[in-house]
């Protein structure tokens, strides 16, 4: 998929080591070329919601539009805070194609795993956002991917890998 372009940026306290480690598989898996961007995102303190105890998603997507740098396409954020969106208790992330700005949280994906662990459920929502952001949409087979992660357990189970349908639908987006 030539011309693809993801940066990526840490939000607040992510580990700044585990981007690196998000564009091997969203190079194989989608085809999109990623780079760590210049400048990160402080701390997200303005999407702060107290009576949650979370951090709005959307608020920071926000704040991450204006850090795209020329020559990327789109530029997704990776955070250490518990994330949430209005309809749901919390979310691993969150993409908007019209903006070209995703969101991954390893918040609540650090839980009951170790640092490998970590690195592949951080790789498999990575790649699940970036596909949204592709024009992917959810997929119903449970280790595809881009299948709705409701818990670790199902990153756990996902593959960081399309489907055959998905591929065939990312082929289609292509054209």
């Amino acid at each position: 998929m030539p011309g693809k372009h993801l940066q990526l940026v840490t939000v607040g306290s992510a580990p700044p080591g585990l981007l690196r480690d998000m564009e091997e598989p969203l190079q194989n898996h989608l085809g999109v070329k990623a780079a760590q961007g210049k400048t990160p995102l402080q701390s997200p303190a303005y999407a702060f919601n107290k009576d949650r105890k979370q951090y709005h998603c959307n608020a920071i997507m926000r704040r991450l539009v204006p850090l795209l740098e020329p020559g990327q396409k789109f530029v997704l954020g990776l955070a250490d805070v518990d994330l949430f969106v209005p309809d749901s208790p919390f979310v691993f992330g969150e993409a908007d194609r019209e903006s070209k700005v995703a969101l991954v949280s390893v918040f609540r994906l650090k839980q009951g795993t170790d640092s490998d662990g970590l690195k592949r459920r951080a790789q498999v929502e990575t790649v699940h956002q970036a596909g949204h952001l592709l024009g992917l949409s959810y997929c119903d087979d449970p280790r595809c991917v881009m299948f709705l992660a409701t818990a670790p357990s199902d990153c756990d189970r996902k593959s960081v890998a399309l489907c055959n349908v998905c591929r065939n639908e990312l082929a289609k987006l292509n054209r």
